[in-house]
């Protein structure tokens, strides 16, 4: 068969909700009966493989004229080996997108909307049907692209991650945080459930949802409703408002932040662009650092460990 490009095209999968059940429960039938017996219906996670199923076959059907074609699982993309000039399809939530970005160099990323009745897929442009049509304008080079800004943190100890949305510095148990916090030379102690960092395209994710609670608690205190003022509340309501993909800054926010005789409250939210935001654990044991919602894939954060957070140099590239 002769291909219309030499690159490779590589399709990410993930694992549905019902194959976790199957997985959990040995087979088809004990899983329906759990399912059934707590009140759910496991029809509806059937219909939503099937439909997912469905996509997938759909792109690859697509896909296999055009080049040589490979499909991988999202827990494999961590270990995976991207070719420079791959194109890369990802077939999930928005989540997927995220987290098959931040281990690409470069290489343009497609975003399918498998089921739109379930998915926003804000990430997701596209569908199974249009997979041909858009493969073939990214060989030709006629296809627009997003460019995605990314968050980078770096350890004393030489290891590092890449967040496309966000990254959470803190225990991983519902114990408080111990940690000191600083920029541009001044820092503080601080106790606390932790510290979110958000990119721009993560604005509207963790960070809206902490912003939203913040200003909820203080309207309640206070009796009126709160915003922000000053060149940072300009930041953050332009920012929710209209989020920039590409956006040259990050955001930080501690959550729930303990003012004690040894802890302070002074750097619990503002922008990351010039100077990093810098971050060295006290905590014996517990402490992690992962990025865009996998706890699974983690820093260790304990004592002797400082963190350094900042843009990325590294972008990633969104098909749209």
């Amino acid at each position: 068969m002769a291909y219309v490009t030499e690159r490779r095209i590589v399709i990410i999968t993930r694992q549905t909700r019902e194959d976790a059940l199957i997985r959990r429960f040995n087979n088809v039938a004990q899983a329906s009966f759990y399912v059934s017996k707590m009140g759910g219906r496991f029809e509806e996670y059937a219909e939503e493989a099937t439909t997912y199923r469905g996509s997938v076959a759909d792109s690859l059907g697509r896909t296999q004229e055009l080049g040589r074609v490979q499909t991988i699982d999202r827990a494999y993309v961590p270990g995976f080996i991207f070719g420079e000039d791959d194109i890369v399809v990802a077939i999930g939530q928005d989540g997927l997108v995220a987290n098959t970005l931040k281990y690409l160099d470069g290489q343009p990323l497609i975003g399918i909307n498998p089921d739109p009745a379930r998915y926003d897929g804000a990430l997701l442009p596209f569908r199974a049907q249009d997979l041909a049509r858009v493969v073939r304008d990214v060989i030709r080079n006629q296809r627009p692209y997003q460019e995605i800004t990314m968050a980078a943190v770096e350890l004393n100890d030489g290891q590092s991650l890449l967040a496309v949305n966000d990254f959470f510095v803190g225990a991983s148990s519902h114990v408080s945080a111990r940690y000191r916090i600083g920029m541009g030379g001044i820092e503080e102690a601080q106790c606390s459930s932790g510290v979110i960092v958000s990119t721009g395209l993560g604005a509207t994710g963790w960070l809206k949802s902490v912003i939203a609670g913040a200003r909820a608690v203080a309207a309640a205190i206070t009796g009126r409703e709160c915003v922000a003022a000053g060149e940072l509340g300009r930041l953050v309501g332009d920012s929710l408002r209209t989020p920039r993909w590409d956006s040259g800054h990050l955001y930080y926010s501690v959550r729930e932040p303990f003012p004690s005789v040894t802890t302070g409250v002074s750097f619990v939210f503002g922008v990351i662009q010039d100077a990093p935001l810098c971050i060295a654990s006290e905590m014996s044991e517990n402490g992690v650092i992962f990025s865009d919602g996998v706890e699974e894939d983690f820093l260790q954060f304990n004592a002797g460990i400082e963190a350094r957070i900042s843009v990325s140099p590294k972008k990633g590239y969104l098909v749209v």
